[in-house]
């Protein structure tokens, strides 16, 4: 949506906002932590889930982020966590794992690494759900975000909800031993494997974002969304710099879409420079993040600074709101562009 922004971001410390261990003496959470790096992150001027995609693989890294001993892709909003996680440490490998899963293969992360925090989803239930579930509970104080569960063949509907449980994982730049090297050299050619060309990849955002029922017209210099006639508006293509960056765009709005009442329902009625049209704007643009990963074109897009301002002075305002955001995010991606293979994000048993 095409917004502008000024003036600095004013707001309490994001180490002690929105914070319940703050002032007691409490080492900070690690949801407490990504948000806290997320700030540093922006204030640096970084839009940190920005990724262009690397369709060659090889020693640069791309693709997909996958587990490094598995060689699964990590689901939901987990790609932008981990994206995050590359900017943190100045690495390009998209590959990653947990610490129980690196010594037994006789890895080890080096002295001084931190770990990146996933949020692996769990299934809890009501007293007097039908459904049995011995992976239904997580403690409440490893909960980074929650949200009402679909009911399953069998269950009692409304019975159920997903918790998110922050889990470390490290990534393969941290990690020495041995078995490095071979893990590495199996996960590339792997991705070498299944890689797309750039054509196939284009034509795939084509096919799927014009699937998208929202009508779009091209003309102008601005792209938005437009929710009274629900309509989308973007610049003529060649006004792109690249084919990828009109393509992100369009997943850009396209999202915005997804708040219309006939959909999600998000609040889209926001005046410029309000919290709550800030907010939209975070959530089209990790949507857009997750969007340009499931169809590989990336998420080559350019805001104006201000937009970073904004989203900083939010996140200190409520920490929590990122992990609200990434929901929402995540549920507009999968009405767009749902994600191939594998269990659904939401399932108590999927593996990271």
């Amino acid at each position: 949506m095409a917004r502008s922004r000024s003036g600095p971001a004013h707001g309490p410390s994001p180490q002690t906002q929105g914070d319940p261990d703050a002032g007691q003496g409490r080492r900070p959470g690690p949801d407490t932590r990504l948000v806290e790096g997320l700030i540093a992150l922006m204030e640096a001027g970084t839009t940190p889930w920005r990724r262009e995609w690397d369709g060659n693989g090889g020693a640069a890294g791309g693709g997909h982020h996958v587990n490094l001993i598995s060689g699964r892709r990590y689901r939901g909003a987990n790609p932008i966590l981990l994206t995050l996680g590359l900017h943190q440490r100045g690495s390009c490998l998209p590959y990653w794992c947990g610490f129980a899963e690196a010594r037994a293969r006789g890895l080890a992360p080096r002295r001084g690494s931190r770990a990146v925090h996933v949020l692996r989803p769990q299934l809890c239930r009501r007293s007097g759900a039908t459904e049995a579930d011995p992976a239904a509970t997580a403690p409440a104080s490893a909960t980074a975000a929650a949200e009402p569960a679909a009911p399953r063949p069998g269950a009692t509907a409304h019975q159920g909800w997903v918790r998110y449980r922050p889990v470390a994982v490290f990534n393969a730049a941290d990690l020495e031993g041995e078995a490095l090297a071979a893990l590495l050299e199996t996960r590339q050619a792997e991705h070498r494997r299944v890689r797309r060309s750039e054509p196939e990849r284009l034509q795939r955002a084509e096919t799927t974002l014009g699937a998208w029922p929202v009508p779009v017209l091209h003309g102008g210099g601005l792209a938005c969304y437009l929710s009274g006639p629900d309509r989308i508006q973007l610049p003529d293509r060649q006004a792109f710099h690249t084919a990828a960056s009109y393509y992100a765009t369009w997943a850009h709005e396209a999202i915005h879409s997804t708040g219309h009442p006939s959909r999600l329902a998000r609040d889209l009625t926001g005046a410029r420079d309000s919290q709550a049209y800030a907010r939209e704007e975070l959530v089209a643009e990790l949507g857009a993040v997750l969007l340009g990963d499931r169809l590989e074109i990336g998420s080559d897009t350019r805001n104006h600074a201000a937009y970073l301002q904004h989203w900083i002075e939010l996140l200190r305002r409520t920490p929590r709101l990122l992990f609200q955001v990434l929901g929402e995010a995540r549920r507009a991606a999968d009405l767009i562009c749902a994600e191939e293979g594998g269990e659904p994000a939401a399932e108590a048993s999927a593996p990271l």
